[in-house]
């Protein structure tokens, strides 16, 4: 009788039996750079939350301001789910209104859709918020060919909107227009302003801004227009205190801010403060958000035309 050895498997040998393997690899590496199981689990939770209300069961006798609520909150997790997907370095803000309209839901809808789609927003939720991007040691192995922060760029002028006024590693550095040759002060003059009201704002990113001590790390802040009441800068460059001071002052054309630090409250009632190690906000802020109490460093501002009114000047 002959007797055979029976050859064990490889290690690794489903993974070289399934199909497309260089397509599963590239996957990996997306998903690996995002809170991608967060994000699935919004999605799962908003179309569950969006597809009870639709259902025929006889226990929704009609659907009513809860069906509308919860056909509403579902698309919010969806696109909450998106965001974190395609746009990972918002997470926290992210993270935060979905875990709101979550709790809601289970009042403003269908008990939750029964409780399983407020749980799997709450799940999502709690994922996305704690998720931290994977080393760039832990990486070497396998690149993806979408970083962090750097999804589709389209993407994100509608998913704030559908949000309602949608807020690690901050966005990538861009290519923002170079301020030109001119050097800004060494030290930030300090700006303040009642009433910020942006057109067209969109969060561009983070550079370095030439100054006379060096360079500083800036946000980068772009936008069609802007208006600002009860503007005051204050200059802390040198011996001398420099005061400039306006009752209205309105920018338009080719606006962009270099800040080093922004703070102040949206829509007159959520204090935040933005700093260039990490921005919190969706690239694309929809044209009705405006800013309260706002302060900030301004190490540059270029724009094509600017109107005040009352202005004055000043000096200690």
């Amino acid at each position: 009788m002959l007797l055979t050895r029976r050859r064990r498997p490889a290690k690794g040998w489903p993974a070289e039996r399934l199909p497309y393997p260089d397509a599963r690899r590239r996957l990996r590496a997306w998903r690996r750079t995002r809170p991608f199981w967060g994000g699935l689990l919004l999605i799962l939770g908003g179309t569950e939350l969006l597809l009870v209300p639709l259902s025929p069961l006889p226990v929704l006798v009609s659907l009513g301001l809860g069906g509308l609520a919860a056909i509403g909150i579902g698309l919010a997790l969806i696109a909450a789910g998106l965001f974190l997907w395609f746009l990972p370095h918002t997470r926290h803000y992210v993270s935060v209104n979905a875990l709101l309209l979550s709790v809601l839901s289970f009042a403003a809808t269908n008990l939750g859709g029964f409780v399983v789609g407020m749980g799997l927003g709450i799940a999502g939720s709690a994922m996305g918020f704690g998720w931290t991007p994977v080393r760039e040691e832990e990486r070497e192995a396998e690149v993806s060919p979408l970083r962090d922060g750097q999804g589709p760029r389209t993407l994100a002028a509608a998913l704030p909107v559908v949000l309602l006024a949608a807020l690690g590693q901050g966005p990538a550095p861009l290519k923002a227009p170079d301020p030109g040759t001119v050097v800004a002060a060494r030290t930030p003059p300090t700006v303040t302003t009642t009433l910020f009201a942006p057109h067209g704002f969109l969060v561009a990113g983070v550079r370095e801004v030439p100054t006379a001590g060096g360079p500083v790390k800036a946000m980068v802040l772009k936008m069609r227009s802007a208006s600002l009441t009860d503007y005051r800068l204050t200059t802390r460059d040198g011996g001398d205190e420099l005061a400039l001071g306006a009752d209205t002052l309105d920018l338009s054309g080719d606006v962009t801010l270099y800040l080093t630090k922004f703070s102040g409250c949206l829509e007159g009632l959520v204090c935040l403060t933005f700093t260039p190690d990490g921005l919190p906000v969706p690239p694309v802020v929809p044209p009705f958000v405006f800013m309260t109490d706002v302060s900030a460093e301004q190490a540059l501002v270029t724009s094509d035309l600017i109107v005040t009114d009352g202005l004055t000047l000043g000096a200690s």
